[in-house]
Protein backbone atom coordinates (compact mmCIF):
# COMPACT_ATOMS: atom_id res chain seq x y z
CA UNK A 1 0.00 0.00 0.00
CA UNK A 2 1.64 3.75 -0.95
CA UNK A 3 2.32 5.30 2.31
CA UNK A 4 0.35 8.65 1.01
CA UNK A 5 -2.57 6.92 0.99
CA UNK A 6 -2.67 5.13 4.06
CA UNK A 7 -2.10 8.47 6.00
CA UNK A 8 -5.32 10.46 4.23
CA UNK A 9 -7.16 7.22 5.81
CA UNK A 10 -5.63 8.51 9.20
CA UNK A 11 -6.20 12.04 8.30
CA UNK A 12 -9.79 11.32 8.54
CA UNK A 13 -9.84 9.95 11.85
CA UNK A 14 -8.51 10.14 15.81
CA UNK A 15 -8.40 6.62 17.26
CA UNK A 16 -6.58 3.65 16.88
CA UNK A 17 -3.96 1.20 18.41
CA UNK A 18 -0.24 1.85 19.10
CA UNK A 19 2.31 -0.99 18.92
CA UNK A 20 5.36 -0.69 20.61
CA UNK A 21 7.92 -3.35 21.31
CA UNK A 22 8.11 -4.47 24.61
CA UNK A 23 11.92 -5.66 25.93
CA UNK A 24 11.02 -9.25 25.57
CA UNK A 25 10.29 -9.02 21.82
CA UNK A 26 6.54 -9.17 21.84
CA UNK A 27 4.02 -6.44 20.80
CA UNK A 28 2.08 -4.30 23.52
CA UNK A 29 -0.52 -2.54 21.98
CA UNK A 30 -2.77 0.87 23.71
CA UNK A 31 -5.70 2.34 22.39
CA UNK A 32 -5.15 5.95 22.14
CA UNK A 33 -6.14 9.00 20.27
CA UNK A 34 -3.93 10.84 17.78
CA UNK A 35 -3.66 13.97 15.64
CA UNK A 36 -2.10 13.23 12.10
CA UNK A 37 -1.06 16.98 11.38
CA UNK A 38 -0.52 16.19 7.00
CA UNK A 39 3.54 15.11 7.81
CA UNK A 40 3.65 13.24 11.43
CA UNK A 41 1.19 11.89 14.07
CA UNK A 42 0.89 13.03 17.92
CA UNK A 43 -0.53 11.34 20.68
CA UNK A 44 -0.01 12.18 24.35
CA UNK A 45 1.36 9.84 26.28
CA UNK A 46 2.56 9.77 30.40
CA UNK A 47 6.25 9.50 30.99
CA UNK A 48 5.72 6.01 32.99
CA UNK A 49 3.21 4.20 30.27
CA UNK A 50 4.26 1.01 28.96
CA UNK A 51 3.96 2.44 24.88
CA UNK A 52 6.59 5.57 26.51
CA UNK A 53 9.16 3.27 27.67
CA UNK A 54 9.14 1.15 24.94
CA UNK A 55 9.34 4.04 22.59
CA UNK A 56 11.96 5.25 24.37
CA UNK A 57 14.23 2.16 24.41
CA UNK A 58 12.94 1.18 21.14
CA UNK A 59 11.26 3.82 18.78
CA UNK A 60 9.84 1.27 15.68
CA UNK A 61 5.97 1.91 16.17
CA UNK A 62 2.93 1.18 14.34
CA UNK A 63 -0.53 2.72 14.68
CA UNK A 64 -3.28 0.64 13.11
CA UNK A 65 -6.42 2.55 12.54
CA UNK A 66 -9.79 0.80 11.69
CA UNK A 67 -12.84 1.55 9.95
CA UNK A 68 -16.19 1.95 12.24
CA UNK A 69 -17.57 -1.50 10.08
CA UNK A 70 -14.29 -2.94 11.07
CA UNK A 71 -12.96 -4.03 7.52
CA UNK A 72 -11.34 -1.20 5.83
CA UNK A 73 -7.90 -0.92 8.05
CA UNK A 74 -4.20 0.64 7.56
CA UNK A 75 -1.32 0.23 9.44
CA UNK A 76 1.25 2.95 9.43
CA UNK A 77 5.18 1.67 10.55
CA UNK A 78 7.96 4.25 11.79
CA UNK A 79 9.80 5.78 14.31
CA UNK A 80 8.76 7.78 17.30
CA UNK A 81 10.36 10.87 18.68
CA UNK A 82 9.39 11.78 22.32
CA UNK A 83 9.11 15.41 23.51
CA UNK A 84 10.63 16.32 26.83
CA UNK A 85 8.15 16.26 29.78
CA UNK A 86 6.18 18.70 30.68
CA UNK A 87 7.92 20.43 33.86
CA UNK A 88 5.68 23.29 34.19
CA UNK A 89 2.65 25.20 33.07
CA UNK A 90 3.32 27.34 29.64
CA UNK A 91 6.91 25.17 29.21
CA UNK A 92 6.96 24.09 25.01
CA UNK A 93 5.49 20.72 25.94
CA UNK A 94 2.99 22.13 27.87
CA UNK A 95 1.83 24.35 24.56
CA UNK A 96 2.29 21.51 22.30
CA UNK A 97 -0.27 19.60 24.22
CA UNK A 98 -2.74 22.43 24.27
CA UNK A 99 -2.37 22.13 20.59
CA UNK A 100 -2.67 18.34 20.76
CA UNK A 101 -6.19 18.86 22.89
CA UNK A 102 -7.36 21.23 19.91
CA UNK A 103 -6.85 19.33 17.00
CA UNK A 104 -7.76 16.31 18.50
CA UNK A 105 -10.97 17.11 20.47
CA UNK A 106 -11.61 20.55 17.67
CA UNK A 107 -12.09 22.28 20.86
CA UNK A 108 -11.34 24.56 23.37
CA UNK A 109 -10.42 23.20 27.11
CA UNK A 110 -12.82 25.13 29.51
CA UNK A 111 -10.12 25.82 31.92
CA UNK A 112 -6.12 26.20 30.38
CA UNK A 113 -4.19 26.63 33.35
CA UNK A 114 -5.86 24.21 35.18
CA UNK A 115 -5.40 21.51 31.69
CA UNK A 116 -1.63 22.53 31.95
CA UNK A 117 -1.28 21.96 35.82
CA UNK A 118 -3.02 18.75 35.16
CA UNK A 119 -0.56 17.62 32.26
CA UNK A 120 2.91 18.37 34.49
CA UNK A 121 0.88 16.48 37.20
CA UNK A 122 0.47 13.54 34.77
CA UNK A 123 3.81 13.86 33.79
CA UNK A 124 2.69 14.03 30.17
CA UNK A 125 4.92 14.21 26.72
CA UNK A 126 4.23 14.42 23.29
CA UNK A 127 4.77 10.75 20.86
CA UNK A 128 5.45 11.80 17.71
CA UNK A 129 5.51 9.12 15.13
CA UNK A 130 7.59 9.89 11.70
CA UNK A 131 6.11 7.28 9.14
CA UNK A 132 7.96 5.12 7.12
CA UNK A 133 5.73 2.63 5.70
CA UNK A 134 2.19 1.04 5.07
CA UNK A 135 0.09 -1.72 4.55
CA UNK A 136 -3.40 -2.71 5.65
CA UNK A 137 -7.37 -3.43 3.04
CA UNK A 138 -8.84 -0.02 2.12
CA UNK A 139 -11.72 0.11 -0.38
Amino acid sequence: MELERALAYLAGQTKGVLVTIRRDGRPQLSNIMYWYDGGEIHLSVTETRAKTVNARRDPRVSLHVTSDDFWSWAVVDGEAVLSPTAAEPGDATTVRLRELYRAISGDEHPDWDEYDQAMVADRRLVLTVRPERAYGQLP
